[in-house]
C-alpha cells in the first residue's frame, strides 16, 4: 500500500477514475442492447434513434479517454452493420 501522501492522493484519483469510466463502459454496453432490441422489433424510427444515442455515447466515451478513439470507430461501425443488417431482412 501507499505510504506517501502524493501515491495516497494517486490511489484515490485511480479509484475515482475506474468508477467513472466503469459508468460510461456501462452505459455504453447498455445502449447497445437497446439497439439489439430495437433491431428485433423491427422499428426503424427506434432504431435510428438508438444508434443515434449510441454512436453519441461511444463518441463521449472516447472524448475521456475511456475507449481509444480507433475502438470507437470500430464499436459505431459493428453497430451500424448489424443495424443494416438487420433491416436488409
Amino acid at each position: 500500500m501507499a505510504n506517501n501522501p502524493s501515491a495516497l492522493k494517486r490511489v484515490r484519483q485511480i479509484e475515482t477514475r475506474t468508477t467513472n469510466n466503469r459508468v460510461l463502459k456501462t452505459k455504453v454496453k447498455n445502449l447497445r442492447k437497446g439497439i439489439d432490441t430495437a433491431t428485433e422489433a423491427g422499428d426503424e424510427k427506434a432504431i435510428s434513434e438508438a444508434l443515434a444515442k449510441y454512436s453519441s455515447a461511444v463518441d463521449r466515451a472516447a472524448k475521456k479517454s475511456v475507449f481509444h478513439k480507433n475502438k470507437a470507430a470500430n464499436l459505431k461501425s459493428k453497430a451500424a452493420a448489424a443495424v443494416r443488417a438487420a433491416s436488409s431482412k
